[in-house]
């Protein structure tokens, strides 16, 4: 096994400033709609859309981090060992069997964290940013968009996306703690560094 660097600085920082707007959005975005009572309703509207362009801001950064550094490779959906992932997760982390897949710096996502990833960046993300800044602007909306769509299917669209997210969140955090240990698979996202088969570089 070999220390191997899997996240750099700007991905680690990407990450965990994410995960925090996005706490803070569901958070504010559950008060906003009503589901308990801290803020209040204005405040709660302020720190929500503080937040939503901070987030904004940090994804076109991590976009033009990913396109100039050749991340986005990682990415790229394969259903080479999918299946025997599949079965591990299903099956196979419940009978004490070993990972199928394993991970190097050249492809740091299993076939399912691919899938997984690339449907929350090209659906989920974009259905929560569109409906969001479709309700932001609502009193800005052009006559002709207006007539042709309802407030409340964007404000439903955007809770749906909401929950979308939640989900992912949810799945996201539950299998960060199925490596070898609890924190396994946390502890190369605050180093950087993983031990892997890999040969030093």
């Amino acid at each position: 096994m070999t220390r191997v660097m899997i996240y750099r600085r700007f991905e680690r920082f990407w990450h965990w400033s994410q995960a925090l707007l996005i706490f803070v959005l569901l958070a504010t975005g559950f008060e906003i709609h009503g589901s308990y009572h801290s803020l209040g309703f204005a405040q709660a509207v302020r720190v929500h859309t503080l937040a939503a362009w901070a987030l904004i801001v940090l994804w076109l950064f991590a976009m033009f981090w990913h396109v100039t550094t050749g991340e986005w490779r990682q990415y790229i959906p394969t259903r080479k060992g999918l299946f025997a992932v599949l079965h591990y997760y299903l099956v196979g982390t419940f009978t004490g069997a070993e990972h199928p897949y394993r991970k190097t710096s050249k492809a740091k996502h299993n076939p399912l964290q691919r899938l997984a990833y690339l449907f929350f960046k090209l659906v989920v993300s974009p259905v929560i940013w569109a409906s969001g800044l479709l309700y932001l602007f609502y009193n800005d909306w052009p006559a002709a968009l207006s007539g042709l769509l309802a407030l409340e299917w964007v404000a439903l669209v955007h809770t749906a996306a909401a929950f979308a997210m939640l989900v992912f969140i949810i799945a996201h955090v539950y299998m960060a703690t199925m490596g070898r240990t609890l924190t396994s698979l946390i502890r190369p996202m605050i180093t950087g560094y993983e031990e892997l088969d890999e040969p030093p570089r």
